[in-house]
């Protein structure tokens, strides 16, 4: 059987549905997967193995049997707890299949074969009975289904059937409760990842204005949680407005309802300012005495300094519907309403009891002005990049003449308006969905410039003369950025679209960018290569079984893969200078041979080399560049600053990860990097020497 899997296709910029082996979904999600990080997280499995021990020993002194019931087992490694723990029988239940198989091996591999039953089903549908799954109800209840946001992978829901009709009446739990704080902040920088600023420009004729159509301006966003690394966050990109309070806990030993609800708690500022974001974390309790604790709070909330580093639980952000202005000791009201998978925040002033009661509306938050669908949270924060925004004017104001006729190809961009600004005499815009022309419109009637700039919904191989009233185009712009871009290099369709439209081309054409470079360095990770390292034993359990599984998913492709991460959230060291691979020349059409490099850069650092960091840099005009990867080496010691608008693409080196000595430090890498004109892919190699 096949199975078809949506891709981006570099060379079309559109998302492309192709044919793939049938277990190819399967080796992707476990290849991507983070099991290993949750492997890694010594904290986390610490504290259930205390909590199962504890809650085996409370049954076992009632004089009673423990049989344990593990919902989403994954490797089968806290049933293995509970078993070794002295628990009489484990029903450990995994309804991803691959998973539930490794969980066999595993549980066999550590001799618990007589003690754990894998049942690969959704909990939902395990049965009870004489004839079923579990020959009884459990009385001690296990679980690891928490995301970032606690209730994002349906936890609520499964643990509601469960306690109808899998555990006894007051059964034990591990974790026995899970408690959600939320401290409420004023943040420009993370405002800006909802909210489109003004942009200010310096024009012949005096300043202009960019400003947002008001349904943007009034719209609260896409209701799904930012969940970002909250410790990366220096705490001079916010200001605290309140305490950190607790919103509500749930109990897991008692039934569980999942049903919209909401929650509310009054807050005194500590500070006056605008109340724009709720951050927010969890903690879970093993115990019901709370004594084992497991928590995500911050850096300035936690009093100890041994930090878990962990990817597979962070902190969420949530953005206001608008931003509030507060006084210091004026009370206010915050509700979080919620559903069986998401939570939203509103804020209120401390008015009548009965008056605010009434205006609680449940209803999860709707973006209306379509452009949260078009822009995600770092494309917002790349528009209102004001550093950034002034390289597009200053090489704009180079290359634009008073007859330019401009044409831009990017999706939903704000060069039209600033080419228009900056004396083009005629603009117009190439978009290539529904969603960017309908945001384009808006802004530009938002702006009084419907009638100046034209807005083209079709590809550009599709592009015609009539389309561009017969005119010939002498500037092509591009930031470029495209939405259905991955990894850095997807931006490159600009060049394919470039090439389509040449016939509208004049001879002597300026193209900005004029051409783009692929760069790369190799890196020292702090942190993110425990998601892709082999565990061996966890807890004294032989887990290898599960490294092999993700081995082998990740060599399923015939080569391995660059992946993207947003690097400012995962701190590195630069163990070589940075180096210009690969450049794309964009004055000309994109060539129909492939393009290749051979090298190797020397490792001028000490350090573990994880792996190479790739990014694009474009040359907009002279000496004028953007970076969507490295800013700056910030000291001796090699420490990094990336764009915090892009996601760069990382090649791990696996023998290095898997390596467990630094003896034998490589003072050089070399590299092997070939561009596929046809496809639009790059493929690399890499040899540590």
């Amino acid at each position: 059987m096949k199975t078809f899997c949506g891709r981006a296709n570099p060379t079309t910029g559109a998302m492309e549905w192709l044919e793939e082996d049938e277990n190819y979904d399967y080796h992707q999600e476990i290849a991507r997967s983070r099991y290993a990080d949750m492997l890694h997280d010594k904290d986390r499995n610490v504290k259930y193995y205390q909590g199962i021990r504890a809650a085996v020993s409370r049954v076992k002194e009632r004089g009673e049997k423990a049989i344990v019931l593990d919902i989403g087992t994954g490797t089968g490694l806290l049933s293995m707890m509970a078993a070794s723990a002295g628990a009489d029988f484990c029903y450990a239940v995994e309804v991803f299949k691959p998973m539930a198989n490794a969980a066999v091996k595993i549980v066999e591999k550590n001799g618990f074969r007589d003690k754990i039953k894998v049942i690969n089903k959704h909990s939902t549908e395990v049965t009870v009975g004489p004839d079923g799954d579990m020959q009884c109800r459990a009385n001690i209840l296990v679980t690891e289904l928490f995301d970032t946001e606690l209730i994002g992978e349906g936890a609520l829901p499964t643990y509601e059937h469960a306690h109808k009709y899998l555990v006894q009446e007051g059964c034990e739990a591990v974790p026995h409760r899970a408690t959600v704080y939320i401290q409420l902040v004023e943040s420009k920088r993370m405002w800006s990842w909802n909210k489109l600023f003004p942009v200010h420009v310096e024009a012949e004729d005096g300043e202009k204005i960019i400003v947002s159509p008001s349904e943007m301006e009034n719209c609260p966003g896409v209701p799904s949680v930012c969940d970002i690394q909250l410790n990366q966050m220096p705490s001079s990109d916010f200001t605290i407005l309140s305490d950190v309070v607790t919103m509500f806990s749930v109990d897991f030993s008692k039934p569980v309802r999942s049903a919209s609800t909401y929650y509310r708690v009054q807050l005194e500022p500590v500070k006056s300012g605008k109340a724009q974001i709720v951050l927010s974390w969890w903690d879970i309790d093993m115990d019901p005495s709370g004594m084992i604790n497991c928590t995500m709070a911050p850096y300035w909330v936690k009093s100890t300094s041994a930090f878990q580093w962990r990817d597979h639980w962070m902190q969420c952000v949530y953005f206001l519907p608008n931003e509030e202005p507060v006084l210091q000791g004026e009370k206010v009201y915050l509700t979080a309403c919620r559903d069986e998978y998401s939570l939203w925040y509103k804020l209120q002033k401390a008015r009548g009891e009965e008056e605010n009661k009434a205006d609680i509306r449940v209803e999860s938050p709707v973006c209306r002005c379509q452009a949260h669908l078009l822009w995600n949270r770092p494309r917002f924060g790349e528009l209102n990049d004001q550093n950034r925004t002034r390289q597009y004017i200053k090489s704009l104001m180079k290359v634009l003449k008073t007859d330019s006729v401009c044409l831009c190809i990017s999706d939903g961009s704000l060069l039209p308006v600033l080419a228009h600004y900056l004396g083009a005499k005629q603009v117009f815009t190439l978009e290539n969905s529904a969603v960017s022309c309908s945001v384009m419109e808006k802004f530009f009637k938002a702006n009084h410039l419907e009638d100046k700039i034209k807005i083209i919904e079709a590809r550009p191989e599709l592009l015609t003369s009539s389309h561009l009233e017969d005119k010939k185009i002498s500037v092509l712009v591009g930031e470029p950025f495209f939405t259905t871009s991955l990894l850095p290099w997807h931006n490159l369709y600009f060049w394919y679209a470039r090439t389509a439209v040449t016939s509208h081309l004049t001879s002597n054409v300026t193209v900005l960018p004029q051409s783009a470079s692929l760069h790369m360095m190799i890196v020292e990770f702090q942190d993110l290569w425990r998601i892709r390292s082999p565990c061996g034993t966890c807890e004294g359990f032989d887990v290898q079984t599960m490294d092999d599984m993700i081995k082998n998913s990740l060599n399923f492709r015939e080569s391995k893969e660059a992946e993207p991460h947003p690097l400012w959230e995962y701190p590195c060291k630069s163990l070589s200078d940075p180096q210009e691979v690969l450049t794309f020349d964009f004055r000309k059409t994109v060539p129909q041979h492939c393009l290749s490099t051979e090298g190797s850069v020397n490792l001028s650092r000490k350090g573990k080399s994880h792996g190479a960091v790739l990014w694009m840099e474009y040359h907009l005009a002279a000496d004028i560049s953007v970076s969507t990867g490295l800013m700056q080496i910030s000291n001796e010691k090699g420490n990094c600053e990336w764009n915090p608008h892009c996601k760069q693409a990382v090649y791990f080196f696996s023998s290095v990860i898997e390596s467990e000595t630094l003896s034998d430090l490589p003072s050089a890498v070399t590299y092997a990097i070939n561009f596929n004109t046809k496809t639009g892919e790059i493929a690399m190699d890499f040899k540590l020497l």
